[in-house]
């Protein structure tokens, strides 16, 4: 029940078991600053006793007190007053926060603080125990319990606050252990089982709560299950603390195994003479969990539809979302919230649909008959729905179905007419029902998912280790089970740190297994939902689970499973009617990650691993002629490396350069993990990666790869020298010094590219010699070894006629322009790179017009310069082609420079440095500070252009660049002595 709402209260009431908050004549009264609410908060839990000032600044500041702490505490009592007297006029003396002593109390009616309702309730429930009435103290607990709406105290500072915390939540969980023990006494063990495991599972070590499970158990005819509650409790209380259960488990378990009489339910007296009375009102609701967190927005939309079942149908809402979600959690949490508006009770059942064995909505419904007072039910179906119906009729009454397989197994259970409400769970998404409004149960937001960790571990822990605990919340996916697990663990482990239970989830391949406690376990909650899969349906959540990209598209889909894209779509939306897969864009599908992890788990269990590397080998043949035809529009005529690979497939139709720069945007991830999924795999996965890789390091050049892929390529590489496989060898240390150019570890490129030459035979005119002669040949012109660079250049210029087009002759030109301007030939240089952008425009390839225009520039100095570079860089922001923007702004800085336009070349130069930063580029940041530098001390800011020389220097250093040099010569000019580099 809601407290505030309690019938003929006094106007003024406080809540503490739960978040604290207070209500005036039913209006919400601002509480302020969680300090001010901290001192209330001791007033109120003082029950009208004086406290003085000192145990009020030692409640709220412990033993380190701000300076100003006496002062501090009289403005929040000044402004408490203000607030809970809002009538009370100036100067006239407070009736209710008064002063006493040296010190204050705060004193309202009993009946107006819920703690205290909740003592009384609790009081006169153990008072009708012990005359024997146990319906009566059943009720009187149900409605004790329900006046906790969360955590007791949530965000309420201090130490006195942390000590009440701990003692209302034992407070809370001892009430819970009271009214099971009753339900028990009054037949209701069918009832209380699925709160007895969500207790259980939030105190794993609380023996008196797992020895009610197994009675429980036992009584509905679960014996195995029972003897297992034991058996997982002394294995987690052996591992745990090192002792064996206590008396009472132990005996439970003795009387299960001896089939005790004495633990079946005694036969119901017989009725008293004067006549039978009626039955209570059913109110069969679990508990709500005392630290519920979240989901506020979701919390009151549901209870607003559900309050509103006075219409012409019965309310009917169903949540839908994964196994672990929260959707009991969250329906239990609603229905305790909205209990007050149906008077005539509650009826709560386990459908079991995520089972084996969901039950049977004949069985359900003689529950529900007995539960309304019925003592005959009818036999058949349909004559139980009819008389169940009937009952409803003229009754306001909630009813909670949980854990639905399907529409069919609810339908027998819902209401006729209107003013009763039906609340639904399920994995899958009950569509069937009429007028039914449905919800999607999702995962928690992260301050959301840490909130319910901190609740379960305590805020001390959390507040001294935040960062480990945001990665222990990341790890469970936001998935509540597996954050309340995780935190049961921690909180059961005093000796770990926040930082050792991170570590622990931290490898993937052992998550699943840390996620378990007790008889609660994430693999166990998805294999309840993967076993209710159909054979393909099975195989497709397993294939799909093969790329670890973050959603896959359709047509990716169907490669992977190897059918078309219509069956595809059919199998994907099923799995996500399952919930086992998410849909959020149409055409796309993702995994949450623990269920990804499952589905890792069966593939490496019951995988055909030949289907598994046919699956792969399908997406490549997809995607690896897909990057091709991205090629081909945006480089049209520009020759691509010659494939190890023999692709069947056309791959997709990207018409335009700009349909084929968005497709390499959007599926640059998917590109990437299927690269890694085919580096593990046999030499026919990893050949096919390799040419995938060298067609998309031709058209989009992206260092931020480079920490993922370097290691991959170096492994394919050394995998084809043990096999001496020549041709792998050739592509993989080509692809390998491709990718190391691009993030500008020129000296490993090098040596990657050396090796690729070794292995292919000059006199065999390919694309592969020209493009490793060509980068080889940049590569030791950009190190400033042109009379090394030039024969590569030359041969790469050979090659060309032979394999190559106009478009590669045109950007060998401007390579070659380049070295001339190394070999100090200026004139020569200057006239190859014009030749060069003339033979571009003539192409109508502005990728090409691009490269050349920037060599161009690079050639030529001072303002003749400024007019290619700034064309180029609009080229390559139309390619969006960010690491050559980067490139060709820094260039266009120094021509800038050169210009004596600073400003200008300030500005250039600050832009390509925050897009070298974005890209990882080295050289460009390189380049860039450089830039920035001289410009900033040519604008009289020594100090800033300095650390920007000094940024520059240590980059080209490293890199072993020759722009090192001018670099420390200028900054030796702002130095009265000679720069000293740093050693490196």
């Amino acid at each position: 029940m809601e407290f505030r709402e309690t019938p003929q209260g006094p106007a003024l009431r406080f809540q503490v078991l739960g978040p604290v908050q207070a209500w005036l004549d039913g209006r919400p009264l601002s509480l302020g600053s969680p300090q001010q609410q901290a001192v209330l908060t001791t007033l109120l839990l003082h029950s009208g006793r004086p406290v003085t000032t000192q145990d009020l600044v030692d409640s709220l500041w412990g033993d380190r007190p701000p300076a100003q702490a006496v002062a501090a505490l009289r403005t929040y009592i000044s402004r408490l007053r203000s607030v809970i007297e809002p009538r009370r006029e100036v100067r006239r003396p407070a009736e209710l926060l008064v002063s006493v002593a040296d010190g204050y109390a705060l004193r309202v009616p009993g009946e107006a603080l819920d703690l205290t309702v909740f003592e009384r309730l609790s009081s006169e429930a153990s008072a009708a125990r012990t005359t024997g009435d146990k319906h009566e103290a059943h009720q009187l607990l149900t409605q004790a319990l329900a006046l906790f709406s969360g955590r007791p105290l949530t965000g309420i500072p201090g130490p006195y606050a942390d000590a009440q915390r701990l003692r209302l939540g034992e407070r809370q969980v001892a009430a819970s252990e009271e009214l099971c023990t009753v339900a028990l006494d009054i037949g209701l063990h069918a009832e209380i089982v699925g709160e007895l495991n969500t207790l259980t599972a939030e105190h794993p070590l609380r023996e008196r709560l797992r020895e009610l499970l197994m009675l429980a158990l036992y009584r509905c005819g679960r014996q195995a299950e029972a003897l297992g509650v034991y058996t997982d409790t002394r294995k987690l209380l052996i591992e745990e603390l090192g002792v064996e259960p206590g008396a009472g488990l132990s005996a439970m378990h003795t009387r299960i195994l001896a089939a005790d009489p004495d633990l079946v339910l005694p036969a119901t007296p017989a009725a008293r003479e004067e006549g039978p009375t009626a039955p209570p009102a059913p109110a069969q609701l679990p508990a709500d969990v005392s630290d519920f967190s979240g989901r506020t927005e979701l919390v009151g939309d549901l209870s607003t539809v559900l309050m509103s079942a006075t219409g012409q149908a019965v309310v009917v809402t169903s949540l839908a979302g994964i196994g672990g979600v929260g959707k009991t959690t969250l329906a239990v949490h609603v229905a305790h919230r909205v209990r007050a508006e149906f008077p005539d009770g509650q009826l709560y059942v386990d459908l079991r649909g995520a089972g084996a064995s969901p039950a049977d909505p004949v069985v359900v419904l003689g529950d529900f008959l007995h539960a309304l007072g019925v003592t005959e039910n009818p036999d058949s179906l349909e004559q139980r729905a009819a008389l169940y119906r009937s009952l409803l009729a003229n009754r306001r009454m909630l009813i909670l179905l949980d854990n639905a397989r399907d529409a069919e197994q609810i339908r027998p259970l819902i209401p006729g007419v209107s003013g009763c409400a039906v609340l639904a769970t399920s994995r899958s998404r009950l569509a069937g029902i009429p007028g039914a409004q449905l919800f999607d149960v999702e995962e928690l937001t992260p301050d959301e998912a840490l909130a319910l960790f901190s609740a379960i571990v305590g805020e001390q822990r959390v507040a001294a280790e935040p960062e480990a605990a945001m990665k222990v919340v990341a790890a469970c996916g936001f998935l509540p089970l597996a954050v309340r697990i995780a935190a049961a663990r921690l909180a059961s482990r005093p000796r770990w740190s926040v930082s050792d239970l991170a570590r622990r989830l931290a490898d993937q391949r052992r998550r699943l297994d840390e996620l378990q406690l007790g008889n609660l376990a994430v693999e166990t909650t998805i294999g309840l939902g993967y076993g209710q899969l159909s054979t393909d349906e099975a195989r497709a959540f397993r294939l799909l689970a093969l790329i670890d990209s973050p959603d896959i598209p359709l047509a990716a889909a169907a490669a992977l499973l190897g059918v078309d894209e219509y069956t595809a779509e059919d199998l994907a939306e099923a799995l996500v009617e399952a919930n086992m897969l998410e849909c959020f864009t149409p055409g796309r599908y993702r995994y949450h990650d623990l269920l990804r992890l499952y589905a890792q788990r069966q593939n490496e269990r019951i995988g055909d691993a030949g289907e598994q590397e046919r699956a792969v080998l399908r997406l490549l043949d997809l995607l690896i002629p897909t990057v091709r035809n991205a090629a081909q529009v945006i480089e049209p005529d520009d020759p691509l490396p010659e494939l190890l690979t023999a692709v069947t497939s056309p791959g997709l139709d990207l018409p335009t350069s700009q349909a084929a720069q968005d497709w390499l945007r959007t599926e640059g991830a998917l590109l990437l993990s299927v690269v890694e999924a085919a580096a593990s795999g046999p030499g026919a996965l990893q050949r096919a990666a390799v040419d995938l890789l060298n067609y998309l390091f031709s058209i989009d050049p992206d260092p931020t790869r480079g920490p993922r892929l370097i290691p991959i390529l170096e492994a394919i590489g050394e995998d084809a020298q043990r096999l001496d496989d020549s041709a792998g060898i050739a592509r993989a240390y080509f692809a390998l010094g491709s990718l190391q150019n691009i993030t500008s570890n020129f000296q490993g490129a090098e040596h990657s590219l050396r090796r690729s030459l070794d292995r292919q035979t000059p006199d065999e005119p390919s694309v592969l010699v020209l493009a490793t002669a060509n980068t080889l040949g940049v590569i030791l012109s950009v190190g400033n070894r042109p009379a090394e660079a030039l024969p590569f250049l030359e041969q790469a210029h050979a090659t060309n006629r032979a394999v190559g087009t106009a478009i590669g002759e045109a950007r060998l030109v401007g390579n070659i322009a380049r070295v001339q301007h190394r070999l100090g030939m200026i004139e020569t240089a200057i006239k190859s790179a014009s030749e060069g952008v003339e033979a571009a425009r003539q192409s109508n390839s502005d990728p090409l017009l691009a490269q050349t225009l920037y060599q161009l520039g690079v050639v030529l100095t001072g303002s003749e310069a400024v007019p290619h570079l700034r064309e180029a860089h609009q080229l390559y922001q139309s390619q969006r082609n960010p690491l050559w923007e980067g490139y060709t702004l820094a260039r266009l800085a120094s021509a800038l420079l050169a210009a004596g336009q600073h400003a200008d070349a300030a500005e250039a130069a600050g832009e390509s440095l925050a897009i070298g930063q974005e890209m990882d580029s080295a050289y460009c940041q390189g380049l860039a500070n450089a830039a920035l530098g001289e410009a900033l001390l040519a604008l009289a800011q020594p100090a800033r252009g300095l650390a920007c020389l000094q940024e520059a220097h240590a980059i080209f250093t490293r890199l072993g660049v020759p722009e090192a040099s001018p670099v420390a010569d200028l900054i030796s000019r702002q130095h009265t002595e000679p720069f000293s580099p740093p050693a490196p």
